[in-house]
């Protein structure tokens, strides 16, 4: 039945893949917010704060 409802009705077939769905954005921010949080660690880390002061500083070392 649903091969008839394809042919008859081109929009079904292409609507049927046509966004996500709620449980595909659940897992999508789940997965952006993990993400985020091991990036956050990673700049939080003591050898990435002292490069990037050191850059800060040096950036505005020149700029003066």
């Amino acid at each position: 039945m649903r091969c008839k409802l394809a042919q008859r009705f081109p929009r079904v077939r292409l609507a049927g893949e046509a966004g996500m769905t709620t449980a595909e954005y659940a897992v999508g921010t789940l997965a952006a917010c993990a993400f985020a949080a091991v990036l956050l660690a990673v700049v939080r880390s003591g050898g990435v704060k002292s490069a990037l002061a050191s850059v800060i500083t040096a950036a505005l070392g020149m700029a003066s």
